[in-house]
C-alpha cells in the first residue's frame, strides 16, 4: 500500500510517499481503505521526536491517528460493521495516513458529512466530549471554552451549544465570525479576559475547557471560581498542579457514535481549515506545526 512515512525522528521534510506492507486487523479491529485522514498536533510531535520518551515508535512510521473511509477487512468478534461500510475512527497513535488503517474505534459515517469531515471528526470530537463530560450536565449552564476555533475547540463549541449550554469562545479576531458561525460569543483571548467575560456574561461563567494550552490555565481556574469547575485537554502538568479536571483522549466508539449522531441531525459539523493530497503531508504537518488553525487540517488519500 502506499503510505507517507519517516524513517528518522526530525522535521517534516523527512516525510517521504512510499509502499508498505499493508495491515491486518485483528480481534475486535477493523480495517479500513483510507479516502482521508485528520492531521493532529500529537502527529508532528511524534515526528519531531518530542514524545519519544512517551510513546517510542519502532521507525519508520506512519503518521497519523483518525480517519476515514470504507470497511474492507473485518477482525475475530467485530458486530454491527459489514465490508463496504463507510466509518470514521481511531487506531493506534500511528498509521493512518496510508492507503489502509487498522481502526479499534470507529462510528458509521453519517450521511451528512463526506469523506474529509469524517477524517476530521475521530480525535477532535472524542477529545471534545471527553472533556466536556468532565464538567457535568451543560443544559443552561454558561461554558468558556478557549482556544474555540482549533479543531479540538470548534468542536466543542458545536457538541456544547448541541447540549444547550450558552457558549463563549476565546480565538484571535480574525476567527470571531467563525466561532459566531459555530454557536458561540467571541471574544479574544490574553490579559483582559476576566473583564471582557463581566461584559458577556454577567452572571459569570459556570464551567470553563481549555484546549489551548496557551499558558492561561491559572487565570481560567480563577475565572471559574474552583478549579473543578475547568478541564483541560492539552496542559496536563498545569491541571495537575491546579487541580483540574486533566483529560486524555481515548478510542472510545461510543462516544464516536454520539459525535456521529450529532451529525446526522445537522447538529455538529466538523470544521476543515485546509485538505492538501497525501504527496504534500509535508506540507500538512508543517501548516499544523504554525499553529492558530481554523478547524482541522485533512489529508486526503
Amino acid at each position: 500500500m502506499r503510505a507517507a512515512r519517516f524513517h528518522e525522528y526530525g522535521g517534516a521534510e523527512g516525510l517521504v510517499i512510499e509502499q508498505a506492507p499493508g495491515p491486518h486487523p485483528g480481534p475486535g479491529e477493523i480495517r479500513v481503505r483510507v479516502a482521508a485522514a485528520g492531521v493532529n498536533p500529537i502527529d508532528w510531535k511524534l515526528r519531531s521526536g518530542d514524545l519519544h520518551q512517551i510513546f517510542p515508535l519502532v521507525l519508520p512510521a506512519i503518521p497519523g491517528r483518525d480517519a476515514a473511509g470504507v470497511v474492507d477487512e473485518i477482525g475475530d468478534g467485530v458486530q454491527g460493521v459489514r465490508i463496504g461500510d463507510r466509518v470514521f475512527g481511531l487506531g493506534g497513535v500511528t498509521g493512518a495516513t496510508a492507503e489502509l488503517v487498522i481502526l479499534s474505534a470507529w462510528a458509521h459515517t453519517p450521511d451528512t458529512w463526506n469523506d474529509d469531515e469524517a477524517a476530521a471528526a475521530g480525535l477532535a470530537s472524542v477529545t471534545a466530549m471527553r472533556g466536556l463530560d468532565a464538567l457535568g450536565s451543560l443544559a443552561g449552564r454558561t461554558l468558556l471554552v478557549e482556544g474555540a476555533a482549533g479543531g479540538v475547540g470548534s468542536a466543542a463549541v458545536e457538541i456544547a451549544a448541541a447540549q444547550g449550554a450558552t457558549v463563549i469562545g476565546t480565538a484571535s479576531e480574525r476567527n470571531h465570525e467563525f466561532l459566531t458561525a459555530l454557536g458561540a460569543v467571541p471574544t479574544t483571548y490574553g490579559p483582559g479576559l476576566a473583564r471582557r467575560l463581566t461584559a458577556l456574561a454577567p452572571h459569570g461563567v459556570d464551567i470553563v475547557l481549555d484546549t489551548a494550552a496557551s499558558g492561561s490555565l491559572e487565570d481560567l481556574v480563577a475565572i471559574a471560581g474552583d478549579p473543578k469547575r475547568v478541564a483541560t485537554v492539552a496542559d496536563h502538568a498545569g491541571g495537575q498542579r491546579l487541580g483540574t479536571h486533566v483529560v486524555n483522549a481515548e478510542n472510545d466508539s461510543a462516544l464516536l457514535s454520539a459525535a456521529a449522531e450529532l451529525g446526522g441531525q445537522g447538529r455538529y459539523t466538523p470544521r476543515i481549515e485546509q485538505t492538501y493530497p497525501l504527496e504534500r503531508i509535508a506540507d500538512a504537518h508543517a501548516h499544523a506545526e504554525r499553529g492558530r488553525t481554523r478547524g482541522k487540517i485533512v489529508i486526503c488519500i
